[in-house]
């Protein structure tokens, strides 16, 4: 029986997909593991009972997730192989799901409080997960080549999981909780 321990991580590093060793701390280590971390989280929102549509979509994700934190674990940053990296369409179903939620929701006209109906809450959650992993990949980017896509995907997802959010609490009859500005008092 093979053992799920390696033990040759025990003295900080480990390896990228083609074998080259780096420190844990490495920024690509961190970029992908900000990923697998809004994965983790995303698996945790569909524990919550989550519609059957909505869960599919946020399965879907999970896959895109994957596949985009194995790109990023390439040394290289680009794997070959079929359906392995994310494409433009995968960004355009994003956007064509992000239209059709939109349409069904009232216009937003104000900044929306986090939270509302649980798993609203987690998504929102999520979504701060994945602005967290956009930045890390970005940080990637501007020291050491990677194609733009990962970024444009994560910002992409990032508005699909607040237009989620906003759908899971209309869904659940949650009103949306409005941000306003404190006026300055005198005391």
């Amino acid at each position: 029986m093979k053992k799920i321990y390696t033990k040759t991580g025990d003295k900080g590093n480990t390896s990228l997909v083609g074998g080259k060793r780096v420190p844990k701390s490495d920024l690509r280590i961190e970029a992908y593991g900000t990923v697998d971390e809004l994965n983790a989280f995303l698996g945790l929102s569909r524990s919550l009972n989550l519609r059957k549509p909505v869960d599919l979509m946020i399965k879907s994700l999970q896959e895109d997730l994957f596949r985009l934190g194995a790109e990023l674990a390439t040394e290289g940053s680009f794997r070959k192989g079929k359906n392995v990296n994310l494409e433009q369409k995968d960004i355009d179903r994003l956007e064509k799901i992000i239209d059709d939620m939109d349409r069904s929701l009232p216009p937003l006209k104000n900044f929306v409080l986090p939270g509302g109906h649980p798993s609203a809450a987690m998504i929102h959650a999520a979504r701060t997960i994945c602005r967290r992993a956009e930045r890390r990949v970005v940080q990637l980017s501007r020291e050491e080549s990677i194609r733009d896509l990962p970024i444009i995907y994560l910002n992409r997802l990032s508005d699909l999981l607040f237009v989620v959010a906003r759908k899971l609490n209309a869904s659940h009859r949650r009103e949306e909780v409005i941000w306003s500005a404190r006026k300055k008092t005198e005391h």
